[in-house]
């Protein structure tokens, strides 16, 4: 039979003590310098090096070379101390749960007056010291306090407030701390590649959350996995399936589903949880930490890796691709809902509804008042920033400059009335840009919906290589609703902009795209997925294109008074229908009107220096394209100047 991992790897000195410098160093000074004090309380957190600590320090004080902080292993007491050791009479283990009466005191103050038998002190570790009754501690106060020569205390406990006063004023306290998870998974990995085991990515880190950072409870946990393993080593499937913790990929695919309000998609994983038996609670847990790292990620970009330790970089990544598909507001308020939540999980009797609950008031914002606006403005912003220049540094492009909304009330009200003003491509060509092919990228267990919208980012990313018309288009107003093998579904916001979509070329780049990244050839369809409710603006402010030239003075300011009154009755003038001039009647034609007014307009104040790139012209391609993206206004840009507004 095979010794616990946790036994055979007890450190035999204080060098071998991980994570616990502050408490080794100074004891190891002390021992060097002579200074050695005749009692002695460490304290800490269970599994994180207390006995073990006291064993050492009483191995180093009976020493034949010392007391030396560094044992010599080689002396009668060391090696009766050692790992394996049988012991010696001279150093007294007591477990204070079971000997902390009065009796037991009086008994041990009687025997620490006699001298040790073989070495050169005579020490008592009281472990559990924090279950001495306070009658018990009263007996032993005379000889802590001035104790014989020949005798050293050392309590060990978890709670040191339970030690009365008197005792703990008269020792040497050192607190103990749990071991941080870099450390500690360094450590394990040591081990492992000690015992000749092979361990998969993830597994120590799971091993290190399950043993919460005491040192015992990791290796008992690491003892237990290389129990059960195979000559494959440690699996990332059997260390979560037998510690419960939620696999990356239904975290992720969950985190996917909020990011895109997908209901449906959320609700799935659920089902996948419980059907796989895994716990709601432990599910729920995970899920919180996952967006505590995506609130690092979001809140520290560049430097989310040296706080992020210990996560692979195919994750981290992962993570700063699912950051950008959220705003600050939103991620900060699923957190608290799934806070929350957890804690309401405590002693549930149904605890999948109460997991359903969670995920569904994360998934609806707009049904929290107050406490939603910041995720209702995130979603706003998202649709109101709009930047063709750069390429994306992520999923998304940075934000433009716009003036600040006055409250969430005003910024409710612009989304309701859908006013985005997002800019048309400047780029001179609209036709698609010829790419290499390449390799289809393979992932594992098949392409579904999910593993679409995982890969959206990506597939954005080449699109705004072939033309950025389209990537403004579809980072804007479009969202992955279903992929059954053969099709993929995208909803677009309203009717008008489905239209453009089936109209142009966007499905062809989304398929050309979407065979370049995933290798994956399927229909594009579009469809609208809020019904179009187009305000309708009154006949005086229908134009918003002037007709008069830039050079024109404005009219005079009217004064207050002037303004009050009532403007005088005009006499009717006599119809002139032969010299009326048409008014464009829609949109497209008052976009013609508009190019054909500016371009007149460049070329009369031009000279034969201005360069000839300077005049203004468009095709009916580029017009329809401007004024069918954006509503209820558009800005029209054509040669790279914004030459006016349409109302539609």
């Amino acid at each position: 039979m095979s010794t616990a991992l946790y036994r055979r790897y007890r450190p035999e000195s204080f060098a071998d003590v991980i994570g616990q410098d502050h408490v080794t160093e100074p004891l190891m000074q002390a021992l060097r310098t002579g200074r050695v004090s005749h009692a002695y309380l460490f304290s800490g957190p269970r599994g994180c090096g207390k006995t073990t600590s006291a064993r050492i320090l009483a191995r180093c004080l009976n020493c034949e070379k010392g007391p030396a902080p560094i044992p010599c292993g080689e002396c009668d007491s060391c090696v009766a101390l050692a790992r394996d050791g049988s012991g010696s009479v001279d150093v007294i283990e007591i477990d204070a749960a079971s000997h902390g009466g009065v009796d037991d005191a009086r008994d041990l103050r009687e025997r620490a007056a006699y001298g040790p038998a073989l070495s050169r002190y005579k020490i008592y570790i009281i472990d559990e010291a924090h279950m001495v009754t306070p009658q018990g501690f009263n007996a032993l106060l005379k000889i802590v306090e001035e104790p014989p020569e020949h005798v050293k205390f050392i309590f060990a406990t978890t709670q040191p407030d339970k030690v009365i006063g008197t005792i703990r004023s008269r020792t040497h306290h050192y607190p103990f701390r749990l071991v941080p998870p870099l450390r500690l998974q360094e450590y394990l990995g040591e081990l492992c590649a000690a015992e000749g085991v092979a361990v998969a990515p993830g597994v120590l880190s799971f091993v290190v959350r399950a043993g919460g950072g005491s040192v015992r409870d990791s290796l008992s946990v690491l003892d237990q996995l290389m129990s059960g393993s195979g000559d494959e080593g440690l699996t990332y499937q059997g260390a979560a399936a037998l510690l419960g913790f939620t696999e990356g990929e239904l975290l992720d695919a969950t985190i996917d589903g909020f990011a895109a309000g997908d209901a449906g998609a959320v609700f799935r994983q659920i089902d996948k949880v419980i059907e796989t038996g895994q716990d709601p609670r432990r599910f729920v847990e995970d899920l919180l930490e996952r967006l505590r790292d995506l609130i690092v990620v979001a809140a520290v970009p560049d430097g989310a890796s040296s706080i992020l330790r210990g996560t692979p970089e195919d994750q981290l990544e992962r993570i700063r691709q699912q950051s950008a598909a959220f705003g600050p507001g939103a991620l900060s308020r699923a957190a608290d809902i799934v806070n929350a939540g957890l804690t309401e999980m405590t002693g549930a009797t149904a605890p999948r509804l109460q997991l359903e609950l969670i995920c569904a008031r994360v998934l609806l914002p707009g049904a929290a008042g107050e406490n939603g606006y910041a995720a209702r403005l995130d979603r706003l912003e998202r649709r109101l920033d709009m930047s063709g220049a750069t390429p994306p540094a992520g999923p998304r492009p940075a934000a433009s400059a716009r003036a600040p909304l006055a409250s969430p009330a005003d910024a409710l009200a612009v989304a309701e009335e859908g006013a985005a003003e997002p800019a048309a491509d400047a780029s001179p060509s609209r036709e698609p840009l010829p790419v290499q092919p390449r390799p289809a990228a393979s992932m594992p267990g098949g392409i579904d919906t999910d593993a679409i919208r995982r890969s959206w980012p990506d597939i954005l990313a080449k699109i705004f290589t072939i033309r950025r018309t389209t990537w403004t288009f579809l980072s804007e107003h479009t969202q992955v609703l279903d992929y059954d093998g053969t099709r993929l579904l995208l909803g677009i916001q309203t009717e008008g902009l489905a239209n453009t979509f089936r109209r142009g070329h966007h499905a062809e780049l989304v398929r050309q795209a979407l065979s370049e990244v995933l290798g994956v050839e399927a229909v594009v369809e579009g469809i609208p997925t809020v019904p179009s409710a187009r305000p309708v603006s009154p006949p005086a402010d229908a134009a918003r294109f002037s007709a008069a030239p830039s050079s024109a003075a404005p009219p005079p300011a009217a004064s207050s008074s002037a303004a009050a009154a009532p403007p005088p009755a005009m006499p009717a003038s006599p119809a002139r229908p032969d010299v009326a001039p048409e008014r464009p009647s829609t949109p497209m034609q008052r976009a013609r009107a508009a190019v054909a007014q500016e371009a007149s307009t460049r070329n009369a104040s031009s000279s034969s220096s201005v360069a000839d790139d300077s005049m203004v012209s468009a095709d009916d391609e580029d017009i329809e394209e401007a004024v069918a993206v954006g509503q209820p206004v558009i800005s029209l840009v054509l040669g790279g100047t914004v030459i006016g507004e349409l109302d539609q």
